[in-house]
Formats: structure tokens, sequence, C-alpha cells
């Protein structure tokens, strides 16, 4: 594909994650990621479970990539931020297959991407789950695209150590050509500062994930180069949309309009 400015995008990507800490929303449709971008945030990330609920699916791949892909083009095509995707597992189970779907978003434009390591809540086995990393790699270069790998030790059946594993499964991950380790579930805000100071990469924590909430400011002053909101924003939304819909069944009141955006300001800022 043409460059059309994806170099510049990557740069942009590469250098938040060599700063201070940056949060970094998710967006899952076009409209979602124009409002975000519009807000000032200088890259977005796309949600798995945002894009299937607004799909009316469950999330954990029930969507399916092609209909997954045609979102992120429209993503990527909204915006001039760099976006970096929620490619969950890879969608296949086998390192090729990883390595497929990420050439595929590569070739969209997107920059960067998260691969999971576990599969119908398990985690893989730590071997073939790097060989799905170096598939990763392989298939869109360092340089050109953020590999953020995400390790699910803290967010899944998994019943041994989380800590140890976690660092096992990074020093892994990052042999294999990963640049970011996400590690999504970790509700001690001191396990998040040792995970900073052990795993030699950026770290990526999701805020709003756990009970009590860690919020985006505290997780960057623990370390933590990378925020992510996950499906947060997409609750947000549709728990609005609910609220006003049982609003206007129930009392055919329209209280839900007080606050909101006009169609005159929505128009605006979606105009060219």
């Amino acid at each position: 594909m043409q460059d059309d400015g994806r170099s510049a995008r990557a740069d942009v990507l590469i250098a938040l994650h060599r700063g201070p800490g940056f949060t970094i929303p998710n967006a899952w449709d076009a409209g979602s990621a124009r409002i975000l971008e519009r807000i000032g945030f200088p890259a977005i990330a796309t949600t798995s479970a945002g894009i299937a609920w607004s799909s009316g699916m469950p999330d954990g791949g029930a969507l399916g990539p092609d209909a997954v892909f045609e979102r992120l083009a429209d993503i990527v095509a909204s915006v001039s931020v760099p976006v970096t995707a929620d490619l969950e597992a890879g969608y296949g189970n086998r390192p090729e297959d990883v390595g497929y779907t990420v050439a595929r978003a590569f070739e969209l434009g997107v920059v960067g991407a998260n691969i999971e390591d576990a599969a119908g809540g398990d985690l893989l086995d730590a071997s073939e789950a790097t060989e799905r990393i170096a598939a990763a790699r392989d298939a869109a270069p360092a340089g050109a695209f953020v590999l953020n790998a995400r390790t699910d030790t803290y967010f899944s059946s998994f019943t041994g150590d989380p800590f140890t594993e976690t660092l096992d499964r990074a020093s892994r991950y990052l042999d294999a050509g990963a640049d970011c380790i996400f590690v999504p579930g970790v509700r001690d805000a001191d396990v998040i500062a040792r995970l900073v100071r052990e795993i030699p990469a950026p770290l990526n924590m999701v805020a709003g994930l756990t009970t009590p909430v860690i919020d985006a400011s505290t997780l960057v002053s623990l370390g933590v180069k990378r925020v992510s909101v996950g499906g947060s924003l997409a609750r947000v939304a549709l728990s609005a949309v609910e609220a006003a819909g049982r609003e206007l069944y129930e009392s055919g009141t329209l209280g839900f309009l007080d606050g909101v955006a006009s169609y005159a300001d929505l128009q605006q800022r979606f105009g060219a």
C-alpha cells in the first residue's frame, strides 16, 4: 500500500511510548474516533468489546474478523492520528494466522495492535504464545508498527503466581519482538509499580477495569507508559442510550436531552 502518512503516524505512536506516559482512548466506530480525535487525543485505540456490542454481538470473537476489519478501515479513514487495533488473540489457531491478521491490519494503515495470549478464558502455552508474537512481528516491521503483547495472567483462569508468570511471558514476548507489554486486570498499585520496575519495556494498563478503580493519572504516576480504557467509553455510550430509551418508553419525557450536543453541534463536528 502507499504510505499516505502512515510512517509519520507510526513515529507519533512510537514517540508516545517513549514519553512520560499517555492515555489512549478506545473507539468503536468512525464517529467515536472522530470525537476523540477532536478532543485532542494524539492517538486512538480500538476496542473489540465496543465494536462487538455496537454490532449487536458479545465480545470475545463472536463477531468475526471480516466485520472487525470493516470497522477498522472506517476508523483509520476517519482520523488523521495514529490508530492501534485490538486484534484479540489474532483470529486464528496458528502463528501464521496471527501473522496474516497483523499483516491485514498493517495494510489498512493501522500502526499498532494488541495480541492476547489467552483463548476462551484460558492462557495459551507460553511457548505457543511467543510463536504467535514472533509471527505478528514478522508481519509488521519494528519501527513502523507498535506491537503490544497482552498477557492475561491476571485476567484469566490461571491459578499460578501471576507476577512471576507475567515477568516470564514479558521476557519471552519482548525477545520475540514486542514493543510494549499489556497486563490487564492488576488490582494492586504496588504490584503495578513492581511490574513497571521489572519489565524492561513500556507497560500498558487499563484504567477503570478493576475494583477499586485505579484512574489514568494514578497509573501514569506509577510509571505506566500507556493507559487505555478498553470498552469503558462504549459502555458509557450504550448505557446512555439504554437510560434515554427507558425514559422515553416508560414516561414519554425527554429529560435525557438535557446537556447533550445539538444537531448543529454534531453537524459541525463531523464536517469536512
